[in-house]
């Protein structure tokens, strides 16, 4: 499993999930400099697809709890809005208008110009 963009408490199940199952594994930490994220590994081969299957339940049971979830926070009007969003970080909102539009032109300018 590569930890990369991988939230802690996320990570945390996993362990937790594999020691439940009596299945070994190691972690190699992150890289210093960004290239690696770390990730945990399982030590068996033979244990593997078992990992595998315990870990596509789990991001299962993970994504239908997320989804209720969010579910719950927009019947409540607890979640975020485009309009949130906006309010929230309005330079940024901007700067990548601005990005796109320069992209836009720059590939455009070619033939804006025959």
């Amino acid at each position: 499993m590569n930890l990369r963009h991988v939230p802690e408490d996320e990570a945390r199940e996993v362990r937790e999930l594999l020691e439940q199952h009596h299945i070994e594994y190691f972690e190699t930490p992150a890289n210093r400099w960004g290239i690696s994220a770390g990730g945990i590994w399982i030590k068996h081969r033979e244990q593997a697809e078992q990992a595998r299957e315990l870990y596509r339940d789990y991001q299962q049971k993970r994504l239908q709890q997320a989804r209720a979830d969010y579910r719950e926070a927009r019947r409540a009007g607890r979640a975020p809005g485009v309009g949130d969003v906006v309010r929230e970080r309005p330079l940024q909102l901007l700067l990548t208008a601005a990005g796109i539009g320069l992209l836009l032109w720059l590939l455009l300018f070619p033939f804006l110009n025959l």
